[in-house]
């Protein structure tokens, strides 16, 4: 976790590793290599730590404190190597300093790209009254449009298909629908009247772009592990679930029950953050056949597999250990990603709830029959005030009837 703090003489950058991880890695690795790269951006050398660790330290609680730069003349100077470009950075003292500011998604530097395109080693200045600087208005737009994930993703299918489809038949067009994404991107920009029509257009090409992404991954990729599957669903959860608006990785929380005598640290692969700060889990397992019901019946009833049943056991008691964390953990989690949420929001733990995207609507090679699917139904409302149990299948079945309702 980052935390920026302004002091009498400049602005000193508080590091603060995840919580369970062990921050020790810091130190060796400005004592072995003479430098430490901090949150994939800023890279420091010894002589920047302001409080160098004692021979005895103890790291589990250890907090880095580096100089990130000084005040000069209304700015704070950030020289050129923290942030390995060749241009000192200058920003106005009155700009709130974040980390979105100088990492773009997929942890791309974005005064990397700035310093990439000058022809020469003067300062980038940011905002102020500095005849060459950057308006502040005008950075902040540029912030908004630098290319999100979906148009960094549309952009490489675009040149794969330039390369391949010299040599391969039967591509999509991706790079059409690149192109087509752009063009009407720049429609609704080019106007101050928004067409809904066209919006309504954007959003079912959303909704089938992830729903064909999904059943090509299905047909193709069924050597995927269970983190592969979970890399693809992450990139668009939160369109497919458009209530939350953020998703955590690899979420710590702390468990005092399984050893009384000691808190133990259990964690959470995916999370998801609503509107409203409250916290959600999901899980996402891999899709395969005959991991919902068992192929043997119990009396003349479908029970869930071992997986489906282990899939909820989990999901369970991640869902007990965050509400008997409670307030405790509302604050740990609030502080640990404070930086990434939005300005004044809390994360909150209130009856939290689970998603398991597990499995096809298949038995022995056969869809479901009715009497499977009606046992499904039934193992899925049992559990319908805590969690929601989804198929792959069930997942297309959602998207297409999003598609036809949208009039796709």
């Amino acid at each position: 976790m980052l935390t920026f703090h302004i002091t009498a003489t400049g602005v000193d950058l508080e590091y603060e590793g995840d919580l369970g991880a062990n921050n020790k890695w810091v130190w060796d690795e400005l004592t072995t290599n003479n430098e430490a790269r901090i949150s994939r951006i800023f890279l420091f050398k010894p002589a920047d730590l302001l409080n160098p660790p004692s021979a005895t330290q103890d790291f589990e609680d250890y907090e880095y404190w580096f100089r990130l730069g000084a005040f000069d003349n209304g700015y704070v100077r950030i020289p050129a190597r923290i942030l390995e470009i060749k241009n000192d950075l200058l920003i106005s003292r009155d700009v709130t300093l974040k980390r979105s500011i100088f990492v773009a998604e997929r942890n791309v530097s974005i005064f990397r790209r700035l310093s990439e395109l000058l022809d020469h080693s003067d300062p980038i200045v940011i905002g102020g009254m500095h005849p060459d600087a950057i308006p502040r208005d005008v950075f902040e737009e540029l912030l908004k449009k630098f290319p999100n994930t979906y148009e960094l993703n549309r952009y490489a299918d675009a040149r794969v298909h330039t390369i391949l489809s010299q040599y391969l038949d039967g591509m999509r067009d991706a790079r059409g629908r690149y192109e087509s994404y752009l063009n009407r991107n720049k429609s609704l920009t080019s106007t101050s009247k928004i067409d809904l029509d066209v919006l309504k257009k954007l959003e079912v090409e959303k909704y089938i772009l992830i729903r064909d992404l999904i059943e090509n991954s299905l047909e193709t990729k069924r050597n995927w592990s269970e983190g592969d599957w979970q890399k693809l669903m992450l990139s668009f959860l939160l369109l497919l679930f458009p209530k939350y608006i953020m998703v955590l990785e690899n979420v710590t929380i702390y468990d005092y029950y399984s050893n009384p005598s000691k808190k133990t640290d259990r964690f959470i692969d995916i999370a998801l953050v609503d509107a409203n700060g409250n916290l959600d889990i999901i899980e996402v397992k891999k899709p395969f056949d005959d991991k919902i019901l068992r192929k043997s019946k119990y009396r003349d009833n479908s029970i869930p597999t071992s997986e489906l049943s282990g899939s909820i056991m989990q999901a369970e008691k991640y869902l007990f250990h965050l509400s008997k964390w409670g307030s405790r953990g509302e604050d740990i989690l609030t502080k640990k990603y404070v930086t990434e949420l939005p300005q004044g929001m809390r994360i909150r733990i209130s009856n939290p709830k689970a998603i398991i995207i597990v499995g096809r609507d298949q038995i022995g090679g056969a869809n479901m029959t009715g009497s499977q699917l009606l046992d499904f139904e039934i193992i899925k409302r049992k559990y319908a005030n805590m969690m929601d149990i989804i198929t792959y299948d069930d997942l297309l079945r959602r998207l297409n009837n999003t598609i036809a309702a949208l009039g796709g």
